[in-house]
């Protein structure tokens, strides 16, 4: 008996694996084992402790192989260490949520490389493959496979994954022009506040989309004969309103204008790969979008999207609060200037190489290498503004910036309704941080962090603040619960490990 329930769970750890698209030998590393220990298991002759098991279920981002729940993951952070050597920015988050909806648009093969091995992205791959989209890891994991089917089945949605992302709301723009009505659940995500998606219904309805909201669904309708005759303005310089709204225009027979248009990383990323779909784009890196849609696209397509200027900006925060010389290679320089401007204020000492291209041949990237500095508050309030402005996901980052640097920093967090108030959570650290309303922070410097036990905020930015300041923290401190710091980062323990933290990942069992 004992036999043949080894043999089943070897069966369910090969399948999680193959799943994942990792091979025997991948596995092995990610657990610190041989390559033999691995077959072992998988053929069940080998005894496997509960431990291995949720060290397994970790490895694969599967919870059946765990053989019940295993509980949230947690980090335990040796702080007070220094950082050294060089470490890799991913491809963005945003941008590669995005292009998994443009999928959507093609009744081809789409080949996007390098794809961000997050939970955002986990949770759009279960909603597509719910839908009768074809999805699998290639090339050791690395690169992703999307192939769409002739009809999506919107009635087997998986809804408790659409619910867990904001993205799903991308879904929006290319299926209003495969389906004439259909049901989406409401979108979820980070917990920020109040966030309305009346934007993206102002742009879609040029489209002759018509959305009503009940019971926790939206139900779409379609009316063929509407289409913008004008330029559509939008209401909100939104990233995701803009993407929504290019979406719908790709495949628009006719030339859609899109004014107040996000200009940002994520948007320009989706315009390329428009771009290789066959749709032409106008005014990329402007406010102003002209697109030339297509009425159907049947094509192969292979797509590099670009690196991730916040998780850059996060790497960068991590050597400014644990003093450390640190080189962050790949990073999307046109996307960071105004923060790098700031802290060349404040009085970073760092240094930048020649600019290179991304892999998609349009984003410029440079290595930067930061260097322990003695840094003064900036005179002026840090705030977001739209690209080209200081990034509003960058801004909590200047919480645990401004921590570190002598004086008083005003922090104007204004777009997102209770994210200033998350970054209070830095005060369990030792920080000195007040909240003066919902949107503003005075931030004193600098600090002498303490370590400390507490629960990971509910949002990504404000959450990967506190785990930077637990790394400058001596002693040892606990962050449970970082679920939501996987939605947006890819094996980031793993990675700052690699040039000198300490963190161990660990769950109750």
């Amino acid at each position: 008996m004992a036999d043949d329930y080894l043999v089943r769970i070897g069966k369910l750890i090969r399948d999680a694996r193959q799943h994942r698209g990792w091979t025997q030998t991948q596995l092995a590393e990610a657990l610190a084992t041989s390559q033999s220990a691995v077959n072992r298991i998988e053929r069940g002759n080998q005894n496997i402790s509960l431990e291995m098991i949720a060290r397994i279920g970790e490895a694969l981002d599967s919870e059946i192989v765990s053989l019940g729940y295993s509980g949230p993951m947690h980090l335990r952070v040796v702080g007070g260490r220094r950082l050294s050597g060089s470490i890799d920015v991913k491809t963005s988050k945003n941008a590669c949520v995005a292009l998994l909806c443009g999928s959507l648009l093609n009744k081809g093969r789409t080949v996007l490389r390098r794809v961000a091995r997050i939970e955002e992205v986990f949770r759009l791959l279960e909603v597509l493959n719910s839908i009768g989209v074809r999805t699998r890891w290639i090339n050791d994991g690395v690169d992703l496979e999307i192939v769409p089917p002739a009809e999506l089945d919107m009635e087997a949605i998986d809804a408790e994954a659409a619910i867990r992302t904001r993205s799903i709301i991308m879904f929006l723009g290319p299926l209003l022009h495969r389906l004439d009505n259909f049901r989406l659940p409401y979108a979820g995500g980070c917990d920020l506040g109040t966030r309305t998606i009346e934007p993206h219904m102002i742009a879609l309805r040029r489209f002759g989309l018509d959305i009503a909201a009940t019971e926790g669904l939206y139900h779409a309708q379609v009316d063929r004969s509407v289409s913008p005759g004008r330029p559509i303005v939008l209401t909100e310089r939104g990233d995701t309103v803009t993407e929504n709204a290019l979406l719908a225009a790709a495949r628009h027979d006719g030339t859609t204008v899109i004014r107040n248009a996000s200009s940002n990383y994520m948007v320009q990323d989706l315009c390329f790969f428009l771009e290789a779909l066959g749709v032409q784009v106008e005014g990329i890196g402007t406010t102003t979008l002209t697109v030339h849609g297509v009425p159907s696209i049947d094509v192969d397509v292979d797509y590099s999207p670009s690196e991730d200027p916040v998780e850059a900006m996060s790497l960068i925060a991590a050597a400014v609060v644990t003093e450390s010389e640190l080189t962050i290679r790949r990073v999307p320089i046109e996307f960071l200037e105004i923060e790098l401007a700031v802290l060349e204020e404040m009085g970073l000492d760092h240094d930048r190489t020649t600019e290179y291209s991304a892999d998609n041949g349009r984003t410029r990237l440079v290595d930067l290498t930061v260097r322990p500095s003695k840094l003064e508050a900036p005179i002026d309030k840090i705030h977001p503004m739209p690209f080209p402005g200081l990034n509003i996901d960058n801004v909590p980052f200047f919480a645990a910036i401004a921590a570190v640097a002598q004086g008083q920093t005003l922090i104007h967090d204004w777009v997102y309704d209770n994210r200033a108030i998350y970054l209070t959570d830095l005060n369990r650290l030792g920080g000195r941080l007040q909240l003066l309303d919902p949107h503003r922070v005075l931030v004193e410097g600098p600090t002498r962090w303490r370590a400390a036990e507490m629960m990971c905020p509910p949002a990504l930015r404000p959450a990967v603040v506190v785990l930077l300041a637990m790394m400058a923290a001596e002693g040892t401190s606990v962050l449970r619960n970082v679920y939501v710091i996987n939605r947006g980062y890819e094996d980031l323990a793993e990675r700052l490990n690699s040039v000198g933290a300490q963190i161990e990942i660990f769950r109750d069992i």
